[in-house]
């Protein structure tokens, strides 16, 4: 995702410049972390829940969404857990950047994290000041794998490319956006026509562009050709 650069220190009014919000379990871990990030100075958690449907109706709540990063934890359970968490807010708000983090993780569980929409993945058990290093750089707009392995590195990228293989490419609201694109329609028509943002359906369109390898409207319609046409959303 390529997203605006998220400072690393108070600004000049004092005010704290990564806003950060948290959905994990169980609500021990949950706090742990959220105590852990706001003794930074630079750090402000927004909010911190449990549940999928909490953390998404805090996000929505948030009149700048653009300015916080979302910290998932992989311990949420249910149909509604921390995969469809991602999904979610990927597929909602596509412009805020999302940290996955577990304890004992194997590849496979942080690549079905990263191919759910995740920027990247920081292990719990790394120490505090490398985790909080790590929620710094995913601010910032990297792209965060620590405490895995290294061996792990062309695991993941092979277990996400096969999962790209087996799964449709765009999400259902992306190709909801590339089909009204092909309409000739502009940004801020497309947001009218689906009642979202301008900004936000140009972050769609950035996500489709990479995603199809395409430079532009043109190629990502001319390659969504090529994947079967437009009805190309991962299944919920």
């Amino acid at each position: 995702m390529t997203t605006g650069s998220i400072g690393e220190r108070p600004d000049g009014n004092g005010t704290r410049s990564i806003r950060i919000a948290i959905a994990d379990y169980p609500a021990i871990v949950r706090a742990g972390i959220a105590s852990l990030l706001s003794a930074q100075p630079d750090m402000e958690v927004l909010g911190a829940g449990a549940t999928a449907d909490e953390c998404l109706e805090s996000l929505r709540a948030l009149r700048r969404r653009t300015d916080v990063l979302l910290l998932v934890g992989l311990g949420i359970p249910g149909e509604r857990g921390s995969l469809w968490l991602t999904r979610s807010v990927r597929d909602q708000f596509p412009s805020v950047p999302i940290l996955a983090c577990g304890a004992n993780p194997d590849d496979l569980t942080v690549s079905q994290a990263l191919f759910s929409g995740a920027d990247g993945f920081v292990n719990k058990d790394v120490e505090a000041g490398i985790f909080v290093d790590a929620v710094r750089r995913a601010a910032r707009g990297e792209v965060v794998l620590e405490g895995v392995p290294d061996s792990w590195v062309g695991r993941i990228a092979d277990n996400v490319e096969a999962e790209v293989s087996t799964e449709p490419v765009l999400t259902q609201r992306e190709a909801e956006v590339l089909a009204v694109a092909a309409e000739g329609l502009t940004a801020r028509q497309i947001g009218h026509r689906l009642g979202v943002r301008e900004r936000t359906v140009t972050t769609h369109l950035g996500r489709i562009y990479r995603k199809l390898g395409a430079p532009g409207r043109i190629a990502a319609l001319a390659a969504a050709g090529e994947f079967g046409g437009l009805a190309m959303a991962r299944r919920r």
